[in-house]
């Protein structure tokens, strides 16, 4: 058969797959993301059906899927937020950090795979995934709780600290020296920062330029610079998804809100490709060694998010229902531990790596969402064991007995 009319079958057979997919995760409302890792794992090289042909273009798609991720999540704020949360929410951000990526490191060093990996895997169980705790949201009706700017501020705190992170991540996996290690990340942080001062001060202008009534123009400017912009990123040493991060901060109001909704379909189709380029690069039959360690490292980093969220929580004057949920909804780990994960896997520095973090990412990311949704009322009912019960008044004629009364946090908004 020729060799297009092989690629044309393995990708159709792959996209089609994924939709496939996408709608029974949607119809047993959770993500997506464990089942997109599974068909990776069942294509890749040990699996079920190796593919041949279409592995280069997948290739190309994932780095476009990680690309469109970060410019989704870009737009979500303007450089002025950013400026804002950093000021204000800086200590919950060094509380996460500590608290998340230490037991990656540990548990790396304990396995013996050097201080290259303990890095690599620190920012695996460090960053929470933003894509699922924001349909987790979505889906319990909570965007207007007060636990959510909390939530959402540590997230893009973490979004800031991976802008640092990856260039680091970039230059030791590469094998550089101190001396150009430093000067690689003197630049990512030069190039990020003089982004960030264009944003706030020309981001109206930038936002100008880009504008445009017809959705097809508006696509394909906003696709080309950010393209562009991630391309000339990783000529820099910078990473390119960082790249695409800073153009999506750069770009506010209606431009930002008529790119994301015409950019929201590719990301979900990209980022689908990602998630299966992970598991073809991963052999089903190295996960079974690591998945104690991987299952280990998933309870210990659930617990430890859990406790990031309600010390955040408390510090903003969270009651304690609003501070659970916070800790809860924080916990689930997906597409960016993949990305961080998939550059060790890509420079070959250690072979469990990958297979340990696919199997912790299906842990979490199947995790999260139950956490978010019953942490808080587990935590009440053990709570409420300890506390002695208040004496109950008998209920008068025409009025609801006093148990049956719930205070007005009990809705779920904790306004």
């Amino acid at each position: 058969m020729h060799s297009s009319a092989v690629f044309l079958i393995e990708f159709g057979a792959i996209i089609l797959g994924l939709g496939l997919l996408g709608r029974l995760a949607g119809r047993l409302q959770f993500s997506p993301i464990p089942l997109y890792l599974l068909a990776g794992l069942a294509f890749g090289e040990g699996g079920l059906l190796p593919l041949g042909a279409s592995e280069e273009f997948v290739a190309i798609g994932a780095e476009i899927g990680v690309i469109l991720l970060l410019l989704m999540l870009g737009l979500e704020y303007t450089a002025s937020d950013l400026v804002s949360n950093l000021k204000t929410q800086y200590p919950a951000g060094l509380v996460d950090m500590t608290l998340n990526a230490l037991p990656g490191a540990a548990l790396a060093l304990l396995m013996g795979w050097g201080p290259v990996a303990a890095v690599v895997l620190a920012g695996v169980t460090w960053i929470s995934s933003s894509g699922v705790i924001a349909k987790v949201l979505g889906d319990l009706g909570r965007l207007g709780n007060r636990e959510t700017p909390v939530i959402l501020s540590i997230l893009v705190l973490e979004d800031l600290a991976m802008a640092v992170y990856l260039p680091i991540i970039t230059a030791l996996l590469a094998g550089v020296s101190l001396a150009a290690g430093s000067v690689t990340l003197a630049i990512a942080l030069g190039v990020a920062g003089l982004v960030l001062f264009v944003a706030v001060r020309y981001g109206r202008v930038i936002s100008r330029f880009v504008s445009s009534d017809d959705p097809e123009k508006l696509l394909l400017v906003v696709l080309g610079l950010t393209l562009l912009v991630a391309g000339i990123a990783q000529e820099l040493q910078v990473s390119a998804a960082v790249g695409a991060f800073l153009v999506g901060i750069a770009l506010s109001g209606e431009v930002a809100e008529g790119a994301h909704n015409l950019l929201a379909p590719l990301r979900d189709l990209f980022a689908a490709v990602f998630f299966v380029f992970f598991g073809l690069h991963t052999d089903p039959q190295s996960i079974p060694p690591v998945i104690l360690p991987a299952f280990g490292l998933a309870v210990v980093t659930a617990l430890t998010k859990i406790a990031t969220g309600w010390w955040a929580a408390r510090r903003a004057g969270i009651s304690p229902k609003g501070r659970w949920r916070a800790g809860g909804t924080l916990v689930a780990r997906g597409e960016f531990s993949i990305v961080i994960a998939g550059l060790a896997v890509t420079a070959g520095i250690e072979p469990q790596l990958g297979p340990l973090a696919t199997a912790y990412v299906l842990v979490l990311v199947v995790l999260g969402p139950l956490t978010a949704r019953y942490t808080e009322p587990i935590a009440m009912r053990l709570a409420g064991r300890r506390t002695p019960a208040p004496d109950t008044l008998p209920a008068q004629h025409g009025t609801p007995a006093a148990e049956t009364l719930e205070p007005m946090e009990d809705s779920g908004r904790d306004r």
